[in-house]
């Protein structure tokens, strides 16, 4: 059977840079364990299966080299640009079924792709020691104005404030112990940021998901989603910004773009969109 993998880079800045995404349509006929093969073989840090729905437009799995996971924001981004190239959907308000629940994606005339996400949670975390010393820094690096604390939109991730940008682009990560820690904390991984930036950004942020099989991700949907709604909450911008910007992947040399955008009612955050742009760059053939 031939397989048909579009490669996409999904948040990709002014047509360069995003993070890689594979991107398998008519995923109907795949088994579970196919889709697996499908996901190491390709090597991105995910890759998105679409089938067919009967409660949402269509349906998207997930996979990473390792195992399934319930959303990715990129992978998403990914699976509609494809859509939306192939003329299978056009511009317009969709639903996508994931393991996450149904949720919202947006196609606009500009091209850029909107996808919702869960509201806010947020839980703690006590050990910021602990968290300095998987990342190879000292307690000082951390930025001690803001807690770490575990956010989540539709995949748990721990929040890391750093205090400059140059602390954070030097960091040198020990990933065992990252994984670890992760393990622990049930998360996907860390979300380190600072609000220093390179451009006209929010914040500039790096992930590391070694648990996952990925060192660091150049873009991040789901992560800068809840990043967003934790500035928010945290009193960090002003209450009227709504849209925030997030660099990405600049140590990766894979420079990135992720918008996030809020709907609040006061101090209540009503809803949460991720999105940005995507670039189509080939596509493999695989014979299963």
């Amino acid at each position: 059977m031939s397989i048909d993998v579009y490669v996409v880079h999904a948040f990709s800045k002014d047509g360069v840079g995003g993070n890689a995404a594979g991107v398998v349509l008519d995923a109907d006929v795949l088994t579970e364990s196919e889709m697996k093969r499908i996901a190491k073989d390709v090597g991105f840090s995910e890759t998105a299966f679409v089938s067919h729905s009967n409660c949402a437009d269509v349906r998207i799995r997930f996979f990473t080299p390792e195992e399934e996971v319930d959303l990715c924001g990129h992978a998403t981004i990914a699976a509609f640009h494809v859509l939306k190239e192939r003329d299978l959907l056009g511009s317009g308000r969709f639903t996508q079924e994931t393991k996450a629940g149904v949720l919202e994606v947006e196609i606009r005339d500009d091209l850029t792709i909107m996808m919702q996400q869960r509201l806010p949670e947020f839980f703690p975390v006590t050990d910021q020691q602990e968290i300095a010393d998987s990342l190879k820094v000292p307690l000082e690096s951390l930025d001690d104005r803001l807690p770490i604390q575990i956010g989540f939109t539709g995949l748990r991730d721990v929040l890391i404030p750093i205090k400059s940008l140059t602390e954070l682009l030097s960091i040198r990560a020990d990933f065992q112990k990252v994984r670890e820690v992760s393990q622990r904390y049930d998360v996907v991984g860390y979300h380190l940021f600072t609000l220093e930036t390179l451009g006209d950004a929010t914040a500039h942020t790096r992930n590391f998901a070694p648990l996952y099989g990925i060192d660091e991700e150049s873009a991040t949907g789901t992560s800068n989603g809840a990043l967003a709604c934790y500035l928010f909450q945290q009193n960090i911008v002003p209450r009227n910004t709504l849209r925030f910007v997030m660099e990405q992947g600049y140590v990766m040399e894979l420079q990135s773009e992720v918008v996030v955008e809020l709907t609040a009612m006061g101090e209540d955050i009503t809803q949460v969109k991720v999105g940005g742009k995507a670039t189509l760059l080939r596509v493999n053939h695989m014979i299963l």
